[in-house]
Formats: C-alpha cells, sequence, structure tokens
C-alpha cells in the first residue's frame, strides 16, 4: 500500500520534514500499525509514535481515532493535539 504521510508541528521539527510517500508493509492498514510502524525507525521516531506523547491523526482531512483505517492512496496526517483559548 501507498500512501502520503504528512507531518505538523513539533513532530516536524522532530524529524525535519514535512511529507512523504511511503511503501508500507501489508499488515499496516491502521493508525496504531502506522505509528508503530514509523516507531521503528529509531529513538527520534520513538519517541513521538510509540505512546508516549499524544500524537493525533487525520486521514483525508477528517480527524480520526488510532483504530481508524486508511486505502491505499490516502493522505494520513499527524499532529500534536491543539488547545485553544
Amino acid at each position: 500500500m501507498h500512501i502520503k504521510v504528512l507531518y505538523f508541528a513539533r513532530i516536524k521539527e522532530a524529524i525535519n520534514y514535512s511529507s512523504e510517500d511511503v511503501n508500507l508493509p501489508d499488515d499496516v492498514e491502521s493508525i496504531t500499525a502506522l505509528k508503530h510502524w514509523l516507531a521503528q525507525r529509531g529513538e527520534v521516531w520513538a519517541n513521538l509514535f510509540s505512546g508516549q506523547l499524544v500524537v493525533r491523526a487525520a486521514i483525508n482531512h477528517n480527524l480520526v481515532d488510532d483504530l481508524a483505517t486508511f486505502d491505499d492512496g490516502d493522505e494520513v496526517a499527524f499532529f500534536p493535539p491543539v488547545t485553544g483559548g
């Protein structure tokens, strides 16, 4: 499966880029699985995606929870929670 992944705010700053096109293994079809897969890339990635920090996700511009699944060609975005005031 091929998807585009976007990174925002502190995530973007930590990894030094804002987007990438990735080819995923067949078993990576949910946000949870994608976070786990990304966390395997190294220490910085593990710090961001291993569950220690809250990282929100959107699929094709729609906010989703970690159980959401995506399809080939989708766009997945990751960002920290936002607060208003």
